[in-house]
């Protein structure tokens, strides 16, 4: 087959999904290349504006805590049309954003954003295989370690990248392309602010943005709700939602393929339902495939008809500490309303996605009106948000893990107990699925659960070191299956770096310092030589 036909069936693939529902991207560029302008806060160095260019012969930089980054870094100037490069250094945080000058005068392509200051994402593919230039979920972990590092001015950096991002789209896209606009993330820059703001007292940066943090959740309010009836009584909730046509162009000959195992009039309903699969960041995962003709093939994927109980609980502690941003700023008139919001949510998620029986929170089947009773760490999200009533909830918690066999994995907390051959799913475990169950039990004021919230942290740990110890690297996921190795399965190879890894590690070195092994020789130097071990080993490759 020629290379014109290739191409005549890919323009009719496009074509045909563009009747149906809106095409993936608004914009002729969403198959080119795209740029991202970064400028420092304030530089004399620069003389012109320089862009950085998400080819795929060039590479870009990222923060990534394990060491310098192995690749080159490449800087083009628009004006010589992206042809005359230039190498910039390594830093030994690997961190690196091209500078230039403020009003420069020149015009963005129609495929670039600006991003106003420093900005660091979490690993090598952020860049160069999704082309995501920014994860905001990924980046809440890496600012709990930035901040533990003493780098409270690269998180504001951060932070006031995400806020243009809102001022300029109503949302935090999905990543640094054109056709990511339609997708956000799970919302949890709220909660990065109240943990800038915790560290640094800075009040002035929270009253000056207040409004757009507003305006983030209002973007979640207008696009992804959903309503649902218990009991004679209409509840309001949330669920991923990406009512767009069209594979995904980042994966666009993967979801084509995939097409090809639905029936032609499905092929619509697939692809939007994958787009909101990658809004979810659990792309793909048995969560999203159960109810389908087939819970082991991603052709099932139906995200927009569940309800995640992870997405309702980082809602609703959005809402409560916009209450709290508001009392602190003396608006009381805000201040009720986000906590009668939080309240509304609270009832919602107990009547729709609590479990009595089994002491957790599950994710809501729409179309079948009942929970998905599957082990996923994310049914203890709303314990680690901090949204619920009942304090024994906790210990509760701990019941559950016990029940469904958990505590038996010693290298980690799997992602589910379903072998689908995808990234979120077993033998996979993720380090934000270790924070949301540990940092969750440990608000029990039991000493049993505090005791396995330590436990489930030194496992993690030794984990993370031994693997560093084999592969002098830090990886996105671990395969906890069999003695615990560098993840697998999805549709990427694991990743070295890694922003969310690195993070964590730092908050439970830094909340059990005195108590974690890592179960080799480096014991016999004491708990506090430990930790400084651990801490070298992460930082200084």
């Amino acid at each position: 087959m020629t290379w014109e036909l290739h191409l005549l069936l890919l323009l009719g693939l496009v074509l045909r999904s563009q009747e149906a529902l809106p095409p993936p991207c608004e914009r002729s560029t969403a198959m080119e290349s795209s740029c991202t302008k970064f400028r420092w806060p304030s530089s004399t160095k620069m003389t012109s504006s320089l862009w950085t260019c998400h080819w795929p012969h060039l590479q870009m930089k990222s923060c990534r805590s394990s060491g310098s980054w192995p690749w080159p870094t490449t800087t083009a100037s628009p004006r010589n049309s992206f042809r005359n490069l230039s190498s910039v250094t390594s830093s030994p945080w690997g961190r690196s954003c091209s500078p230039g000058l403020l009003k420069t005068g020149r015009t963005a392509p129609s495929s670039c954003r600006r991003s106003q200051m420093l900005s660091c994402v979490s690993g090598r593919r952020s860049y160069t295989r999704s082309g995501k230039s920014w994860e905001r979920r990924d980046s809440y972990w890496v600012m709990e370690g930035l901040l533990l590092s003493e780098m409270a001015s690269t998180v504001k950096g951060m932070l006031q990248n995400f806020l243009d991002l809102v001022k300029t789209y109503g949302h935090i896209p999905n990543g640094g392309r054109i056709y990511y606009l339609q997708r956000s993330q799970p919302p949890l820059l709220t909660l990065m602010m109240d943990r800038y703001v915790a560290h640094t007292k800075d009040v002035a940066f929270l009253r000056e943005n207040i409004g757009t943090l507003a305006s983030e959740l209002d973007f979640w309010t207008l696009n992804r709700t959903v309503s649902v009836v218990s009991g004679g009584q209409s509840y309001v909730l949330n669920r991923y939602y990406v009512p767009y046509g069209g594979p995904r162009p980042e994966s666009y000959r993967k979801d084509a393929e995939l097409a090809n195992s639905v029936p032609e009039g499905d092929r619509e309903t697939l692809w939007a339902e994958l787009k909101a699969g990658a809004e979810s960041g659990w792309d793909f995962s048995s969560r999203w495939l159960v109810g389908g003709p087939d819970p082991d093939l991603l052709s099932s994927i139906r995200t927009s008809k569940m309800v995640p109980a992870d997405l309702n609980a980082f809602l609703c502690q959005a809402e409560e500490l916009m209450s709290h941003f508001y009392s602190t700023l003396g608006n009381d008139t805000e201040a009720t309303k986000y906590r009668n919001l939080r309240a509304q949510r609270m009832a919602a998620m107990e009547a729709i996605l609590w479990d009595e029986q089994k002491g957790a929170w599950f994710d809501y089947d729409l179309e079948k009106g009942k929970k998905n009773l599957e082990f996923y760490p994310s049914n203890l999200t709303p314990l680690w948000a901090g949204c619920f009533s009942d304090p024994s909830v906790a210990d509760r918690a701990l019941k559950y893990l016990e029940d469904s066999k958990i505590l038996t994995y010693q290298y980690g907390i799997p992602t589910s107990l379903r072998n689908t051959g995808q990234q979120w799913d077993f033998p996979n475990a993720w380090a934000p699925l270790q924070d949301l169950v540990i940092r969750g039990l440990a608000k029990s004021t039991s000493p049993r659960t505090q005791e396995v919230a330590f436990q489930l942290a030194q496992n993690w740990i030794k984990t993370n070191f031994n693997v560093f110890s084999q592969k002098s690297a830090m990886f996105e996921k671990y395969d906890i299956s069999n003695g615990g190795h560098p993840g697998g399965g999805g549709e990427y190879e694991v990743q070295e770096g890694f922003g969310w890894t690195n993070g964590l590690a730092l908050m439970l070195l830094d909340r059990y310092g005195g108590q974690l092994t890592s179960g080799t020789q480096l014991a016999s130097l004491g708990p506090h030589c430990l930790v400084a071990a651990l801490l070298l080993s992460l930082l200084l490759q």
